[in-house]
């Protein structure tokens, strides 16, 4: 393909420079000839336009840099962190995802060791465990998908993309690259390091943390919380042999699949609130399809794997239908924690090199709309009847590993199919009706929904390639544990942190990243150590 020239244009402030380029120009080249004066640069922020690529515009990329004059240094914006007195007794931290490492790694920073709690294995035991799941069916409710070092986190893209605000962002971008990212990981747009490079990564922090005087247990499942004798306070924790630990501080960072924890906090009437959530299907195309749809004529080598993002409103019932966890180059996964249910995700390596691509499509569900509220985990029960009907139907017509599947022209057509196209799916396929597993109100708009894709996707929802994998549930925690505003404790008991996806208070390894270092400063905060 003949290069594409796109004027470039630039804003000079300060020594910050700003500029757009086509997708395939050469940066250090364009700086060289356009600004000779220039000895050394950084970019501060890289993003990629190809909104109009299959349209025959050429994607652009555009460019934020600092750049040096003769005799000029970079200034540093590194934080200082002043070693603080450690606690009487080790603040204990309850699962080792990303919202509890970055709140151990936020407390390393000033001298304060912990306790980190974790009831799977390391990230590279773990991996043998969730093998023997997705190839034979046998499930380790401690050791899968969503339970092990590292979280749910090691197995959703390792995708970095956040909407939220908060100063910490650029720090949990550091850290990442501090750890082995690839440098770009700090200023790209859309960060992603595939799920083989955060596994990696993840080692290396629990390493350094355990350098740093702070405890790891692996294989140690927290069943209940302690409370002091009036039930107002949490003052430790029980694991499942029995041993009890104590601290002033127990920082809830579960995940949204640790059931048994939301039960038992139920129980013990710890604040919390029923809160939306969607469901719906994983859909998979060839990477070749999307690339083609997204890029036009430019798809190939130098862009990748395209990504896609969608999303429609009734403008009836006002429900929302969504695209959800984008994995371009990825495979559909079996994700399931219980073992009478079925869960599907998605996953790509840091290459993104598979010949499939594929995204949750989710439908909105509404707490006293589309489940009951009288029960605050009736969110939670909602979402294990969906998926104990795709387990049902597994074992009725396959040996209970396979996941449901229909392609979606069938699914549009309501009509089963013979013949399912090839997947990534390392458990295999069930041929499914999946009207016989999904609510109806989530068939309902996604039928319409797809429609309407399709009109901005030629190709989206009619080729026949496409499938859908069911069910899609796990997209966010089913309820809110309610905190503190100020110092981000539990409104019910003095002593417990609710932090990350599973308190309901983030969505995806950034944010979750991020709320975890939020809480760690607030304890900080409170003892009056900073």
């Amino acid at each position: 393909m003949p290069k594409t020239v796109i004027p470039a244009y630039c804003t000079l402030m300060a020594e910050r420079l700003q500029f757009t380029l086509s997708y395939d120009e050469d940066l250090q080249g364009y700086i060289k000839e356009t600004y000779p004066w220039v000895v050394d640069f950084r970019i501060k922020s890289e993003s990629l336009d190809a909104r109009k690529a299959n349209l025959g515009r050429a994607p652009k990329t555009h460019y934020v840099i600092e750049a040096l004059k003769e005799g000029e240094k970079f200034s540093s914006a590194q934080e200082e962190f002043p070693k603080v007195a450690p606690f009487t007794k080790k603040p204990i931290i309850i699962g080792a995802g990303p919202a509890g490492l970055f709140c151990a790694l936020r407390f390393a920073e000033y001298g304060v060791p912990t306790l980190i709690l974790e009831r799977g294995e390391r990230a590279h035991k773990r991996m043998i465990h969730i093998s023997k799941y997705w190839r034979k069916g046998e499930l380790d409710q401690d050791n899968n998908v969503c339970f092990g070092e590292g979280g749910a986190g090691l197995f959703s893209d390792g995708k970095l993309i956040t909407r939220i605000k908060s100063p910490f962002v650029q720090y949990v971008m550091d850290k990442f690259v501090h750890f082995g990212a690839p440098p770009e990981t700090a200023w790209i747009s859309n960060p992603h390091l595939g799920s083989n490079k955060i596994r990696q990564l993840i080692g290396k922090m629990t390493d350094e943390l355990r350098e740093k005087d702070h405890e790891i247990r692996y294989n140690s499942k927290v069943t209940e919380l302690l409370y002091d004798s009036e039930k107002k306070k949490v003052i430790g924790v029980k694991l499942d042999g029995g041993e009890e630990l104590f601290s002033d501080h127990v920082i809830l960072a579960t995940g949204h699949s640790a059931r048994e924890i939301y039960y038992h906090l139920k129980e013990s009437s710890v604040a919390m609130r029923p809160k939306n959530f969607a469901i719906g299907v994983r859909v998979e195309h060839p990477r070749e399809l999307i690339d083609h749809i997204q890029y036009g004529d430019f798809s190939g080598p130098e862009l990748g794997a395209a990504r896609y993002r969608l999303s429609w409103e009734d403008s009836e019932t006002l429900k929302g239908s969504y695209s959800f966890c984008m994995c371009p180059g990825g495979y559909v996964l079996s994700s399931g924690t219980d073992n009478n249910g079925i869960v599907v995700n998605g996953m790509s390596n840091y290459a993104r090199n598979s010949r499939w691509s594929n995204a949750a499509l989710v439908v909105t569900v509404e707490a006293g709309k589309d489940f009951p509220v009288d029960d605050v985990l009736g969110g939670l029960h909602f979402q294990h009847s969906v998926e104990q009907k795709a387990y049902e139907y597994s074992v009725k017509f396959a040996t209970g590993k396979e996941v449901p599947s229909q392609p979606m022209e069938s699914f549009l057509k309501n009509e089963k199919a013979a013949e399912l196209p090839k997947t990534s799916c390392p458990s295999g396929l069930v041929s499914a009706d999946l009207r016989e597993i999904l609510p109806e109100f989530v068939v309902h708009h996604l039928e319409k929904a797809l429609k309407v894709f399709e009109q901005r996707m030629k190709g989206f929802a009619s080729d026949k390639r496409a499938l859908l994998l069911a069910p899609e549930t796990r997209t966010s925690a089913p309820v809110t544990i309610e905190r503190d505003k100020v110092f981000l404790n539990s409104t019910s008991h003095e002593g417990l942190y609710p932090c990350g996806e599973g308190a309901g208070h983030a969505g995806g390894i950034t944010s979750a990243a991020v709320d975890g270092i939020k809480v760690a400063m607030k304890i900080l905060e409170k003892e009056e150590r900073i």
